[in-house]
């Protein structure tokens, strides 16, 4: 997948570093999240209630992050998608939590999927409709993002995950949850060079998958 990519030099990447301005977690943080989510996927029952006040605040930044450039008609809150997410993540079974940002990560998938749903449940009210240009910024960021393009975003991951799932991983990471390159290292186990250099293709990838197959 990486050799069908144009490379592409991003002055305003920064490759290390919470530059998505979600709060730091002091040491203490660190390992209090960790020790509850190994007494939550050993099944102690407040460890959930527990973890929540340590968890919130980031989650929330990442709903807001995914929510910003929503269209002004959109009706999911940062809150809601918040707690509809934590739910959805403690109902997964069978998972085995490695850690905070593991976590996140899981987070992040859930907030996507949720995003896709409602985005899906509103198109399927409407009748009609065509395809239309979507423009990326500098970040990948979609302003002013529709229904049509949270879905055309995803059939570009879905289309990803089938080419390389490694790589549609990375996208996932970076776009919706809001990690950082050594972040996304960790969760994937690979080098940080590696995603790096991934994520500099799967920039001009998007771009190009997203401005030619949806424009009019």
């Amino acid at each position: 997948m990486a050799n069908e990519m144009n490379s592409a030099d991003d002055p305003h990447e920064t490759a290390a570093g919470n530059d998505f301005g979600f709060p730091d977690d002091t040491a203490t943080d660190e390992q209090e999240i960790a020790a509850l989510l190994e007494q939550l996927a050993s099944g102690v029952d407040n460890a959930a209630d527990q973890l929540m006040p340590l968890v919130y605040d980031r989650l929330r930044g990442l709903a807001q992050k995914m929510l910003r450039n929503e269209s002004p008609s959109h009706t999911l809150q940062p809150t809601a998608l918040v707690n509809e997410a934590y739910i959805r993540m403690l109902g997964q079974s069978q998972v085995n939590w490695q850690g905070k940002t593991h976590f996140f990560a899981i987070g992040a998938r859930m907030m996507r999927r949720i995003l896709v749903d409602h985005a899906r449940r509103k198109l399927s009210k409407k009748r009609g409709g065509s395809l239309h240009r979507i423009s990326l910024e500098e970040d990948l960021c979609v302003s002013k993002r529709s229904d049509e393009d949270v879905l055309a975003i995803e059939d570009a991951l879905s289309k990803l995950a089938e080419l390389d799932p490694r790589q549609a991983q990375i996208v996932e990471l970076r776009f919706y949850g809001g990690l950082t390159v050594d972040e996304v290292a960790e969760v994937l186990k690979v080098s940080k060079r590696t995603v790096e250099s991934d994520w500099t293709m799967l920039r001009a990838w998007l771009r190009r998958e997203l401005t030619s197959e949806h424009s009019t």
